[in-house]
């Protein structure tokens, strides 16, 4: 589909609150270049949609129900190498700003301006040009510096993927047999993850996992 010869770009939005995706779904289907086709209430769900749906761009809430947008993220890198992925968040935190870098995300935007930013941060992103908001720029800037000054960057990441899967799912309160029927592995299997988690992570029990999920950002207190 082609308007006036610029081709549209097809965009999956994903976020657990209704409304949300039908003010960003507004901003969007305003532009004549920019097109909602398919919608999800959590990441994975995004990811299922992905699987069946042409879709040039995710643009994806980062707190959501069993897996988060950042996990997402990584998802659909890997089964959609070209598809590109926008962040849409109102957490203003340099901590998800990176972890949103590494997961191959091409932009980070804030919900509070994303009546301002988000049409350019989806053009820029199918440019495969990168969108940063002030602040995340700002924190850019003085991770490098740091990184240059201790002649080191930090270790990337503690947990693998399906570890983090494990671990945000376990926080939820989920059993592991329920956890197992999601992710598709053995009962046997949740429960080596999770002795991988207490272990790596240097902790006793569920409330403690719990405990780190909220810190770690992949649950809401």
């Amino acid at each position: 589909m082609t308007t006036a010869g610029t081709p549209v770009v097809r965009i999956l939005l994903a976020d657990d609150h209704a409304l949300v995706r039908r003010g960003v779904r507004l901003i969007l289907d305003r532009e004549a270049d920019l097109q909602v086709v398919a919608e999800a209430g959590d990441g994975a769900e995004a990811v299922a949609v992905a699987r069946g749906q042409d879709v040039d761009l995710a643009v994806l809430d980062i707190t959501m129900p069993r897996m988060t947008g950042l996990q997402a993220a990584r998802e659909l890198g890997a089964l959609k190498p070209d598809m590109r992925v926008l962040i849409l968040t109102m957490h203003d935190n340099e901590q998800y700003f990176f972890q949103a870098l590494r997961a191959g995300a091409s932009g980070y935007v804030l919900k509070s301006v994303a009546d301002r930013d988000l049409v350019t941060a989806c053009r820029a992103a199918v440019r495969d040009e990168p969108f940063l908001y002030p602040g995340a720029v700002t924190a850019l800037i003085r991770h490098y510096l740091d990184r240059v000054r201790h002649g080191e960057e930090r270790p990337e990441q503690v947990l693998t993927p399906r570890e983090e899967e494990v671990l945000k799912l376990v926080a939820e309160g989920h059993s592991s047999k329920e956890i197992a029927e999601l992710l598709f592995i053995s009962v046997k299997t949740v429960h080596r993850h999770r002795a991988n988690l207490l272990h790596k992570l240097g902790l006793r029990d569920r409330l403690e996992l719990t405990r780190y999920a909220i810190r770690a950002g992949l649950i809401e207190p």
